[in-house]
């Protein structure tokens, strides 16, 4: 098993510098409000030029235990990843079936797929309808240093999800939230995801990003006004810079490329969660927009 005095082969990989967004150390009420086509975080956010190095040529090295995130081959018999029908039917399971084989774990439940594209949104996002939820739709790059849970709503996200999707079960003694990530545009794409060597990942201040769906954002002062039950809404961990995070990207994925990395496992034994971004690649020759599809799921050890 690699190990982080082992890293001659890493430190031999190709290296590009980047700007990463991270959110600045301070006391403000951190909130993400998502409606259609459009995200936005509150609190104060800078840009900060990391490493970001390519694990392409050596995509066989990393382990999802070790590293918080891993790279496999994985055929998809969707045609078109925009005709919703399809996905609806056959996708999720595909990623369930992905899962399991990938980490061994006793039963796998999907819990929603989401488009991204670095192509113009501004008229998806201005043909508004009600209802807007936050699942099967086509959003931007997320560009900030996240991760997709904050431990105090994992727990709750994992417990629910057993208990409607496997109400006979035995019951679980381990369980893992991760992201499977698929990149379907052609290589090399412009605005590729970059991933955290979860072991890194501890220096920085960290803090909770309350998740919001609404159908219009809030304007001034409402953006942060108090909300009532907000305490109990799903949140995301963002983080601070630290120069000791290590950052690294798979170039020219292809369509049947997948990343699979860790939000949260509750076995903190192993490395337990994946920070990650969208970065702009600027050494990408003649890069096409970046779309993709990202789908969670919850994998539980019985």
């Amino acid at each position: 098993m690699a190990t982080l005095a082992d890293e001659s082969i890493e430190d031999q990989a190709r290296q590009v510098r980047a700007m990463m967004r991270y959110v600045d150390e301070g006391d403000f009420v951190t909130r993400r409000y998502v409606s259609q086509g459009e995200e936005l975080n509150t609190g104060t956010y800078a840009d900060h030029e990391v490493v970001i190095r390519d694990g392409m040529p050596i995509r066989d090295h990393f382990e999802l235990d070790v590293h918080g995130f891993r790279i496999g081959k994985s055929d998809s018999a969707i045609v078109d990843f925009h005709d919703r029908n399809s996905i609806e039917r056959l996708y999720e399971r595909e990623v369930e079936a992905d899962v399991l084989r990938w980490t061994g774990a006793d039963k796998c439940a999907a819990r929603g797929w989401m488009l991204r594209t670095s192509a113009d949104l501004s008229e998806h996002a201005s043909n508004k309808s009600e209802g807007y939820q936050h699942r099967g739709g086509l959003q931007p790059p997320a560009g900030e240093a996240h991760v997709d849970t904050a431990p105090r709503t994992a727990q709750r996200m994992a417990e629910q999800t057993y208990a409607q999707c496997f109400p006979d079960g035995p019951g679980f003694k381990r369980f893992l939230i991760t992201s499977h990530w698929r990149t379907f545009s052609p290589p090399p794409q412009d605005v590729p995801l970059a991933l955290c060597d979860g072991r890194t990942s501890f220096g920085g201040q960290e803090k909770e990003n309350t998740l919001l769906i609404v159908d219009e954002f809030p304007r001034g002062d409402a953006l942060t006004a108090p909300v009532p039950g907000e305490e109990d809404l799903l949140a995301a961990t963002i983080f601070s810079y630290h120069p000791s995070h290590r950052w690294w990207y798979f170039a020219g994925m292809e369509r049947d490329d997948v990343l699979l990395f860790k939000f949260f496992d509750s076995d903190h034994e192993r490395t337990w969660r994946c920070p990650h971004s969208a970065f702009v690649d600027a050494s990408a020759a003649a890069p096409n927009p970046r779309e993709s599809i990202e789908c969670r799921s919850v994998a539980f050890w019985e």
